[in-house]
């Protein structure tokens, strides 16, 4: 993963496209591009069979969210932490964990203007 000064993300939030995702995961999560392009194709197939496009839109916001979390190296941390407690935990940290994910993600898509989950 790319480095980045204290507090500041390692790169700027790309437009919600499946390009500029694709871009940006390459510079700061390129083992996430595999699962990206297998969610792609799914949620296009999907898009074609429904002839709909909420499975791409879906696709996208989430995919918008993930960005904007690993573009951020503490809060990447923070979010890895608490997915760690929840699989590792009892049930009261798998609780809080959970919490805890709901609301980093909750600001997710706050900050990206996506409605929430």
């Amino acid at each position: 993963m790319t480095t980045s000064a204290a507090g500041q993300p390692l790169v700027p939030q790309p437009p919600a496209t499946v390009s500029g995702l694709r871009q940006a995961l390459a510079q700061i999560a390129p083992a996430a591009l595999p699962a990206y392009t297998r969610e792609l194709d799914q949620a296009a197939d999907q898009s074609r069979q429904g002839a709909d496009l909420a499975p791409l839109q879906r696709f996208i916001a989430q995919w918008s969210v993930y960005v904007h979390i690993q573009r951020q190296p503490e809060l990447a941390g923070e979010f890895r932490r608490w997915e760690d407690l929840a699989d590792a935990g009892d049930a009261q940290q798998a609780r809080q964990a959970a919490a805890e994910i709901g609301r980093i993600l909750d600001q997710a898509h706050t900050a990206l203007a996506l409605h929430p989950r």
